[in-house]
């Protein structure tokens, strides 16, 4: 009889075992909402740069015309060079004007459209002027620094900029040019913006001519007719078409060829 009974305890003990183990949980307390990660604070503006420091021009076509440029140094010599922005790099849709003035001089175009002051300085810096010896240098940058920069920033500029080209070409001359002039393309009107920071720009850019190395020429009212730049000369109030490239030219020559003797 006992080892029945013990067998029987064994059995209802091993059953209560079992439906333990098969009962389900007690439920728990709801798992707590993933906590949603802090929106990312906004990136800081970029600082603007400083038009008196180098700095390169993002994009392919920057990089290629310099390249171009470096190579042209290379080809041979350069009797006159000009260097600038899509005004001077324009020069390419006058060929024959170009040709008829400067083709004589061996010359050379270093202008690329969009640049301002620091980009020009880059260029300076990245060898565009070593291994070349051009008897004049014809300047003129600064145009597209006016919607950013001050214009005793643009000044300051392109002051560093003369001061660089004289560095590395102590027996080059420079003829700088005043900023031309910008027009508002709706109005027909000269900028009320640009204008005043370019005649102050122009103003301290005359201060730089020596009479010697160094000459300035603002041709700023050759392009003015009635105090409005005509659109049949700056049909963008910016950039000369061939009629604006022949009154630059003329208006420039006396001086280049005193320079170039």
């Amino acid at each position: 009889m006992k080892w029945k009974l013990l067998v029987l305890m064994m059995v209802l003990g091993l059953a209560a075992a079992i439906g333990m183990a098969a009962a389900p949980a007690a439920p728990g307390a709801p798992a707590a909402p993933a906590a949603k990660a802090a929106p990312a604070a906004p990136a800081a503006p970029a600082a603007p740069q400083d038009p008196s420091v180098a700095a390169v021009k993002p994009g392919d076509a920057f990089l290629k015309a310099h390249e171009s440029f470096l190579k042209r140094v290379k080809e041979g010599p350069i009797g006159v060079l000009f260097l600038g922005d899509s005004i001077t790099a324009g020069w390419t849709r006058a060929k024959e004007i170009w040709d008829k003035y400067y083709g004589k001089y061996s010359p050379a175009n270093f202008g690329i459209g969009g640049d301002r002051t620091q980009h020009v300085l880059w260029r300076i810096e990245n060898g565009e002027l070593d291994g070349t010896s051009p008897k004049v240098v014809v300047l003129m940058i600064g145009t597209n620094n006016t919607g950013g920069d001050s214009g005793e920033a643009i000044a300051k500029a392109d002051t560093k900029i003369v001061q660089s080209i004289r560095a590395k070409l102590p027996k080059t001359k420079v003829l700088v040019l005043g900023v031309f002039p910008r027009g508002d393309r709706k109005s027909g009107d000269l900028s009320p913006t640009a204008m005043p920071k370019i005649k102050e720009v122009n103003a301290a850019l005359a201060k730089l001519d020596d009479g010697n190395m160094i000459r300035f020429l603002d041709i700023t009212e050759k392009f003015l007719s009635g105090g409005k730049i005509p659109a049949d000369v700056m049909p963008d109030q910016l950039h000369p078409n061939a009629k604006g490239y022949q009154i630059w030219a003329e208006a420039m020559q006396p001086l280049l060829e005193e320079m170039m003797k």
